[in-house]
């Protein structure tokens, strides 16, 4: 509280500062466009609390009214005036209610000193004070050449400070003399340049030309869901979303439906289902929106050939020329890559073999299933596949997707092509992953993996996509349906490449490097507008947070760290702790800011963030707090500073970072 009050009686008594002058022009124009309240009065209580918010806006109008009445209460026994009136019995005489009256005007008109005291109540944020006096050889302005030290030192940009002054300082005086206040100051920090994600990541900004297998592609499983696997509701919803967020790798199982019309729904379960035509419709119709890349359509066939027949032509009608069907060339030994197939819609799927002569053929489940040699280590023997006859004409839509049972490492490196593809169940993926990482990784140099939630996830429950991406797996399929932590950590990993659905995967996954470290430094600061948790009511406003800062990727890397709890503050919260972390593979790791209220029984979620350690900004940024399903919560952020960071590939190195968050 010394920390914050000193700072403020700082400013408060600085009668020639640039925030005093602003304040009073920003009250005389108030004043003269007030025409409710006169000039010798004030300005009109809703006015002051709307200036306030201009500057602030997370603070709560209550909050704001709530300190001016306080402040009024305070004026008026000291001045020994309003008390009387206001006790005085309703209605006595004409004199009497015309004081009442006045006395009600008056306690909605806002004295000059009065609205600069609650400025500085709401407006000051002590910690941006001390950071501006720091590089200001105690000045409370910034000039030309500080904003320069500070730009090169700490942000590490080199940036026009003056071009910087024109657009923060709000003062016309500060603009006029090339000088940053405290208020332009915290407009910059808290400013879009000031973003703790690298704004060169918000578009694709990774070589887009290499074999698909090369990189991770944000896939979905059962998009039709939007609940539970069993007896939870299907919905066209979940393909639209899933879609708009970047999703290139649907699901879409087809079962038999009745009057002809195949329906998509979980065979043998309670799901509703839901018309095979309005899913490909909805499909075609966002399939491009999010991502210009090639979206990747996993047809899971149950399908009689009479309806086969229907689902043929749906595709044909509906996705029509996006569909790819060109016939994969032998000689490649790598897929094509993403930026060549721009605008192409890939279908994976059964395939009949090449020699195959006739209509149809019976084929294995559709579901891929392990050998003997690795269920013995990993699962029980799987029972036998069950058989279905395939359609020719679907067949051949199906082309650099061949979906192929997996038998295991030696067999796909003698035997399986570029476009054939292997999906695997997450308990076996996990397995393997645990026993032949280095094999895994090498079968991923070549060929695709898709790893599938495991059938016991019932309750649409995520598994940790890094557990498989750390071995190279690029489709991970995720319930985009059940927020949390692993949603976080996909949502945030697809962000870094423009949230195109692909990222390229590190050297390592696609050559021989050798390997590196780096060193992470975390510190958090503060807090500012932080929301109840949801259901906390009980509460009324109060707020007692802490931080946990989380590292997550390879094994070796995941850890956290919590804050101290600052005690009934969500406006601004000053934590100012400094953390350490080991990082042995940045290229796999993230960073993930997680809110909490110490003093709530049940959910005591305030907010969250998650971003990829290559994302990070240098230097003194902001950190913007999210829902657990990943909407912005308005106002809300962490701020982080200091951040230094450099590695060299295929070198041990340092990697330093500091981050506050505010």
């Amino acid at each position: 509280m010394q920390y914050g009050k000193h700072a403020l009686d700082i400013i408060a008594s600085s009668q020639d500062s640039l925030r005093l002058s602003w304040l009073e022009q920003l009250f005389s124009s108030a004043v003269e466009s007030d025409r409710e309240v006169d000039v010798e009065e004030g300005i009109n209580l809703q006015s002051a609390i709307r200036l306030i918010q201009s500057v602030n806006p997370g603070v709560s109008s209550s909050k704001v009214e709530h300190r001016f009445k306080e402040l009024q209460r305070v004026r008026e026994r000291t001045c020994g005036a309003g008390v009387t009136l206001l006790d005085h019995p309703a209605g006595e005489c004409d004199k009497c209610e015309n004081k009442r009256q006045a006395a009600r005007n008056m306690h909605q008109a806002v004295a000059k000193q009065d609205f600069i005291e609650v400025f500085h109540d709401f407006c000051t944020r002590p910690e941006i004070y001390f950071l501006l006096v720091q590089f200001s050889s105690n000045k409370e302005f910034l000039d030309t050449k500080d904003l320069m030290r500070f730009l090169e030192a700490e942000q590490g940009i080199e940036e026009t400070s003056l071009r910087l002054i024109q657009s923060h300082e709000p003062s016309e005086e500060g603009r006029q003399h090339g000088c940053l206040s405290l208020d332009g100051f915290t407009s910059y920090l808290t400013s879009a340049e000031c973003h703790l994600f690298d704004r060169d990541h918000s578009t694709v900004c990774q070589d887009m030309r290499q074999p698909l297998s090369h990189y991770y592609i944000n896939s979905s499983h059962n998009t039709y869901l939007i609940e539970d696997q069993f007896r939870g509701p299907s919905d066209i919803s979940g393909y639209i979303r899933a879609l708009k967020m970047g999703c290139r790798c649907v699901e879409v199982d087809v079962w038999d439906g009745p009057d002809d019309e195949p329906v998509v729904c979980t065979g043998h379960t309670l799901t509703s289902p839901l018309s095979l035509r309005c899913v490909l419709e909805a499909i075609g119709r966002f399939a491009f929106v999010a991502s210009e890349y090639p979206l990747i359509l996993c047809i899971e066939n149950h399908c009689s050939l009479q309806q086969q027949e229907v689902l043929l032509q749906h595709l044909l009608r509906i996705l029509g020329d996006r569909l790819y069907t060109a016939t994969p060339d032998e000689a490649e030994s790598y897929l094509p890559s993403p930026h060549a197939l721009r605008g192409q819609i890939l279908l994976k799927g059964k395939k009949l073999p090449l020699d195959w002569e006739g209509d149809e053929k019976e084929m294995g489940s559709h579901k891929s299933v392990s050998t003997p040699a690795v269920t013995q280590q990993c699962n029980p023997p799987p029972p036998p596949p069950k058989r279905f006859q395939l359609l020719k004409e679907l067949s051949d839509l199906v082309t650099l997707c061949h979906s192929i049972r997996f038998i295991d490492f030696p067999t796909s490196s003698k035997n399986q092509k570029p476009w054939e593809l292997c999906s695997i169940n997450e308990s076996l993926a996990v397995c393997l992953a645990g026993e032949s990482p280095g094999d895994f990784v090498n079968h991923n140099k070549h060929f695709l993996s898709r790893v599938y939630p495991s059938p016991m996830r019932i309750d649409s429950s995520n598994m940790n996509p890094q557990d498989l991406w750390k071995c190279g797996c690029q489709i991970v399929a995720m319930n985009y349906q059940t927020a949390g932590l692993m949603m976080d950590l996909n949502t945030a990993w697809f962000r870094q490449n423009g949230n195109c659905g692909y990222v390229l995967r590190p050297a390592i996954m696609r050559q021989e490097v050798s390997y590196f470290s780096a060193d992470t430094r975390d510190t958090v600061i503060s807090g500012q507008n932080l929301p109840r948790p949801r259901g906390s009511g009980a509460k009324g406003d109060v707020v007692d947070p802490y931080v946990y800062v989380e590292i997550h990727g390879i094994p070796a890397d995941c850890t956290e760290r919590r804050t101290r709890t600052v005690t009934q503050n969500g406006d601004n919260p000053i934590f100012d702790e400094s953390f350490e972390f080991q990082i042995n593979l940045p290229e796999l790791a993230m960073v993930r800011f997680v809110v909490l209220d110490d003093d709530f029984i049940g959910d005591e979620f305030i907010g969250q963030y998650t971003i990829p350690l290559e994302c990070l900004q240098p230097g003194y940024r902001y950190v913007p707090l999210q829902t657990l399903t990943g909407e912005d919560l308005p106002y809300s952020r962490l701020v982080k500073a200091k951040c230094k960071r450099g590695w060299k590939s295929g070198s041990w190195t340092d990697h330093r970072l500091n981050a506050y968050a505010v």
